[in-house]
């Protein structure tokens, strides 16, 4: 009897001591925590948030447009209006036209045979931000991006699917930049 009395005061003693050793340890996580977060914002590092307009709505023309007109469309969302809109709506505040959208594939690399071994994917994607009035807020801008492809013709749709990915990448990426230069235009007026 006495023996058990001794194991259960053994087997609860090591129960408090795990305890009190995990509560240390989160003590000591939450601590470091706290002071790493503490460093970061005293440096000005700050997440992601969401980006703020000038306008609150607007056009995006072509309107019925594919690839980044289509990508820009649902990335904004609910700000997108007609640019010319129903009887009774206000205009949008602001039109971003899509002047030209170019996607290019090159040559880069070829074997001794003269086999292609290599192409290089491009998408520049030209743009402007202006009022409805006309007012120029971004000049025509060009955004390209560029990607290398490994080319072997005995996996060509396999390499075509790639060669999708890479361009539909790039498509994201040119939206992602199109988005933080309209977030940098700070009023509708010049």
């Amino acid at each position: 009897m006495q023996h058990q009395s001794r194991r259960a005061s053994f087997v609860s003693g090591l129960a408090i001591r795990g305890v009190v050793r995990r509560g240390v340890l989160l003590g000591g996580v939450l601590l470091w925590g706290v002071a790493l977060g503490l460093g970061l914002q005293g440096c000005g590092f700050a997440l992601r948030s969401s980006q703020n307009y000038a306008f609150d709505t607007v056009a995006v023309t072509p309107e019925r447009g594919a690839g980044v007109a289509a990508e820009l469309n649902r990335y904004l969302g609910e700000r997108v209006r007609p640019l010319v809109p129903p009887t009774g709506e206000s205009p949008p505040d602001a039109v971003v036209d899509i002047l030209q959208e170019a996607r290019e594939k090159t040559v880069v690399g070829v074997n001794a045979s003269g086999q292609v071994r290599e192409f290089q994917l491009r998408l520049r994607v030209t743009f402007r931000l202006r009022t409805p009035a006309g007012v120029e807020l971004i000049a025509p801008t060009e955004i390209a991006l560029q990607r290398d492809i490994s080319f072997n013709e005995t996996a060509v749709l396999a390499k075509e699917a790639e060669e999708v990915l890479l361009y539909r990448d790039m498509q994201t990426d040119i939206v992602q930049q199109l988005v933080r230069r309209l977030a940098a235009v700070k009023s509708l007026t010049p």
